[in-house]
């Protein structure tokens, strides 16, 4: 195997033949993993004018191979000289000094969203996913929805009969995936009930690239004119969770991608389903009720019109890591106006609401898809010294 493998584009190169340099450039990244090195990628944009060389190492390229080649292909085609190495030997997971190379306090956040992992991080990463999941990290597909219910999944499962099941019993959040080709699948996956929850899975999965997580759950309504049964759709977040404030401080505004947000507002406008945009309250306290005073007068001061105890947390995390997102909730219960959560009547409920919940997300998700093939535009998750990898100061 050679040491390299460089393109760079002239003025007669078809797509064709770009396509296949970037097949080439992959296949030499996974073949250099395979040998026991971590692939490296270096890409020179003659373009630009502060940045023009961006260098990045990775680990199992094989996993997010549609990403690596919709990425390269465009940079291709705008000019970009690519050139894919052998970087360093690959430190085995039960090294101790892989922990060295996996610290976030020294990652750089503001890095391109390609080069944004270290590979030892994406190694792990992608290891422990299995491990969570119970299914393969090649298996997820650029659409992630999360639940804490196994309801949305008997409905996903219904709906896809097909799709990749857990390999075994007992896995701490099972991951289901609805597999096409390229990726342009939907995986979901059970994160169960929590912010801690939360914050490890998408920890992982961020390394994947999603191209959106959606938190698909159910809620506590907070307002007088809201029923069981109606949907929320958050625009922003009251972050009681408290998992990622050491991360993410606390005076760092955390709102949901906001053309995701049209696609749902569309989708439920045209069911005519009620629903409220506002604040989500999250919380890391299940019985937060039980510290009335307090927790209401939160809530109070935040305008919040739902509380739950995972999206902020997938938000906060997806701005972190900059992977479009949004929340979608039902309201299950209204614990403030005499409606709490109880067996009975929760069971009714989620009878009423589950398919239809999921079926207003998978429509957005097409929609999605249909406006945006090269992925959710992301320029309210970028650094604002972090221009787009196409412009001329990028």
């Amino acid at each position: 195997m050679k040491d390299f493998f460089e393109y760079k584009k002239n003025s007669n190169s078809t797509d064709q033949e770009i396509n296949k340099a970037v097949s080439e450039a992959c296949d030499f990244m996974e073949q250099a993993y395979e040998d026991g090195y971590y692939p490296k990628l270096g890409i020179v944009r003659d373009w630009s004018e502060h940045n023009p060389e961006i260098t990045g190492e990775f680990a199992k390229p094989r996993v997010y191979r549609w990403y690596l080649t919709r990425e390269l292909r465009k940079l291709a085609k705008m000019g970009a000289h690519i050139k894919a190495s052998r970087s360093r030997k690959t430190i085995p997971l039960n090294e101790p000094l892989l922990l060295d190379y996996l610290d976030e306090e020294e990652m750089d956040f503001t890095m391109k969203k390609l080069f944004l992992f270290r590979p030892e991080r994406i190694d792990l990463s992608l290891d422990r996913l299995q491990h969570y999941t119970g299914t393969r990290a090649e298996d997820f597909q650029r659409y992630i929805l999360f639940t804490n219910y196994d309801m949305h999944v008997d409905v996903f499962r219904d709906k896809f009969p097909d799709c990749v099941k857990p390999s075994r019993e007992g896995v701490q959040m099972p991951a289901y995936h609805h597999k096409l080709d390229d990726n342009l699948g939907i995986s979901l996956v059970n994160i169960g009930v929590g912010p801690s929850n939360a914050k490890t899975c998408t920890d992982h999965i961020a390394v994947l690239r999603p191209d959106a997580m959606i938190m698909v759950g159910h809620c506590g309504g907070l307002r007088n004119h809201q029923d069981i049964g109606d949907f929320v759709l958050a625009s922003g977040y009251m972050r009681a969770d408290n998992v990622l404030d050491d991360d993410m401080p606390l005076s760092v505004p955390i709102i949901p991608n906001y053309t995701l947000n049209i696609f749902l507002k569309q989708v439920l406008e045209s069911y005519k389903m009620n629903y409220r945009i506002g604040t989500v309250y999250t919380t890391a306290n299940r019985n937060w009720e039980f510290s009335k005073r307090r927790s209401v007068s939160e809530i109070h001061i935040s305008r919040s019109i739902a509380i739950d105890m995972e999206s902020a947390t997938v938000a906060t995390n997806g701005f972190r890591y900059r992977i479009p997102n949004a929340t979608l909730l039902c309201v299950s219960d209204k614990p403030l106006h005499g409606k709490p959560k109880l067996s009975g009547a929760a069971q009714s409920f989620y009878q009423n609401s589950k398919e239809k919940h999921l079926e207003i997300v998978l429509d957005a998700i097409e929609l999605s898809k249909k406006q945006n093939p090269q992925g959710m535009p992301n320029s309210s998750i970028r650094a604002s010294n972090e221009p787009l990898m196409g412009g001329p100061h990028s």
